[in-house]
C-alpha cells in the first residue's frame, strides 16, 4: 500500500475511526513518502518536528490561496481564519501572536490554578447530582463529554475572553461546524455548515468587541479592542475577529478530547488508574502519554513557501504541501519504544500533540494544566467511575479532531 492509498483510507470511516494500523503502515514506507505531484506524507517524528520547525515551510494563508487559485470568493471560513494567527505566516503571524502570547505565559497559566480547580468542583458536583438524580437501575449513565469535558475548558476561555455565561450555550455545535473546514474531504453540506457558523461567530464576537469598547472590562477581548483602537493599531478590525473565533475554538476543542479521551484510556488500563489514585504515578506524566496515544490533533500541514525545499530528501516544488502526521509521529516506532503501548511510566515522553516551532499551540500549557486538574479531582472524588453499560460511547466521526461526541459513564 503507498502513501496515496494509506490517504485514501484514512478519509474513510473505518480510518477516521481508528487510524493507527494505517499509521503503522505509514511508517514501513519511511519517514517521509511522496503522495502525489506537489504532495508529500511525513509520519516520521524527526521529519514532522524538522518541518514544523523549519520558517522554510508556512502555513497555507488567504495570500497564498489567492496566488494558487487567483482572486476567486473565499470561503466564510476560511476567509475568517486566514485573519488569525492559525492561518498566517510571518511578519503577520508575529505580529498578531506577540499580544495574544502575553496572556499564556507560564506565570500567567500557573495564576489560573485556583480559577480551573474551582470550576473542576462544581462541575464534578453536577455529575455527581445527576447521577443521583438517575434510578438505580438506569445503565445509560452521564454523558461525561456534555456535563464535564466540553464545560470545563468552554468555561475557562470564556473568562479569559469575558464571554458572558449565558451566551455559551450554542458554542459547542457552531465550533463542531467550523472545525469541519479543517478535515480531509469534507462534504459539501459540511463546509457550508463551516460557513454559517464562521457567519454567526464573527457577528458574535463584533458585538461584544463593540460592548467592550463602550465598557471595558478586565478581559482579552478588551484588551485585543484597545490594541485596535490604539494609535499604532497592531491589529485591524478582521484580524481582532479572526483571532477571537480562533482562542475560542483552540480554546476548547483539543482539551474537550484530550478528557474524553484520557477518561476512556483509563477504562481500559486498570492498573494505570490504581496508581493514579494511590499517587504512585504523576499526573502529568499521565496526561503526557495521553497526548501521545491518543492526541487530541491528528494531523496538520505546511506549505513550501520557496524553491528548491525537499523533507528529507524527497523534493517539494514551491507552494508544495506536507501533510504532517502528528499522531503517526507520536507513534513513529523509532522514537518511542513499543509505541503501540500505552504506556505513562515511558521515559523523555515529548508528543508532538500541540505542534511545534512558531505555530506551537499556544494554549498547550492551559491544557495540560487543566487536564491534571481534572483527572486529580476526578479520580479523587469518584475513583470508581467507569464507562455505562447500558449506552455505547461515540466517536467524533473526524480524522484531524479525535475525540469522543460522548462518553455515558456511572460514578460508581
Amino acid at each position: 500500500m503507498d502513501a496515496a492509498e494509506i490517504i485514501g483510507r484514512l478519509a474513510h470511516r473505518d480510518g477516521r475511526n481508528d487510524p493507527y494500523p494505517l499509521y503503522t503502515l505509514a511508517h514501513g514506507l519511511g519517514p517521509v513518502s511522496p503522495v502525489a505531484e506537489g504532495w508529500v506524507l511525513a509520519c516520521g517524528y524527526d521529519s514532522v518536528n524538522r518541518v514544523l520547525r523549519n520558517p522554510a515551510f508556512g502555513v497555507d494563508d488567504n495570500d497564498l490561496r489567492r496566488s494558487r487559485f487567483g482572486d476567486v470568493p473565499m470561503p466564510d471560513s476560511l476567509e475568517l481564519l486566514g485573519r488569525s494567527m492559525l492561518q498566517s505566516n510571518p511578519p503577520l503571524h508575529t505580529r498578531m501572536r506577540a499580544p495574544v502570547a502575553s496572556v499564556f505565559t507560564p506565570r500567567r497559566v500557573a495564576a489560573l490554578e485556583p480559577v480551573v480547580a474551582g470550576i473542576v468542583e462544581r462541575l464534578l458536583d453536577r455529575i455527581g447530582g445527576l447521577s443521583a438524580g438517575l434510578d438505580a437501575g438506569d445503565g445509560r449513565g452521564v454523558d461525561f463529554i456534555e456535563e464535564f469535558a466540553y464545560q470545563l475548558p468552554v468555561s475557562v476561555i470564556c473568562e479569559l475572553l469575558g464571554v458572558p455565561e449565558d451566551d455559551r450555550g450554542p458554542f459547542r455545535s457552531l465550533v463542531h461546524d467550523l472545525t469541519q473546514v479543517f478535515e480531509f474531504m469534507s462534504s459539501e453540506t459540511d463546509l457550508t455548515a463551516a460557513d454559517a457558523a464562521a457567519r454567526e461567530l464573527r457577528g458574535y464576537f463584533a458585538t461584544l468587541a463593540e460592548l467592550r469598547r463602550a465598557a471595558p472590562g478586565d478581559d482579552l477581548v478588551t484588551a485585543l479592542v484597545q490594541l485596535v483602537d490604539a494609535e499604532d493599531a497592531r491589529l485591524d478590525a478582521a484580524e481582532l475577529l479572526g483571532n477571537l473565533v480562533l482562542l475560542l475554538v483552540a480554546g476548547f476543542e483539543t482539551t474537550t478530547n484530550l478528557l474524553g479521551n484520557g477518561l476512556a484510556l483509563l477504562f481500559e488500563h486498570p492498573a494505570v488508574r490504581a496508581a493514579l489514585i494511590r499517587q504512585a504515578l504523576p499526573v502529568g506524566d499521565f496526561v503526557e502519554e495521553v497526548l501521545r496515544f491518543d492526541s487530541p490533533v491528528q494531523l496538520t500541514s505546511r506549505v513550501a513557501l520557496f524553491r528548491g525545499l525537499d523533507v528529507d530528501g524527497v523534493p517539494l516544488p514551491q507552494h508544495g504541501e506536507v501533510i504532517l502526521m502528528l499522531g503517526a509521529a507520536n507513534r513513529d516506532p523509532a522514537r518511542f519504544h513499543d509505541p503501540d503501548r500505552f504506556d505513562p511510566w515511558r521515559a523523555d515522553n515529548q508528543p508532538l500533540s500541540f505542534g511545534a516551532g512558531m505555530h506551537y499551540c499556544l494554549g498547550a500549557m492551559l491544557a495540560r494544566l487543566e487536564a491534571r486538574t481534572a483527572f486529580a479531582a476526578l479520580l479523587r472524588r469518584y475513583p470508581a467511575i467507569d464507562a455505562a453499560k447500558g449506552a455505547e460511547p461515540v466517536r467524533q466521526d473526524r480524522l484531524l479532531l479525535r475525540g469522543y461526541a460522548s462518553l455515558p459513564v456511572v460514578l460508581g
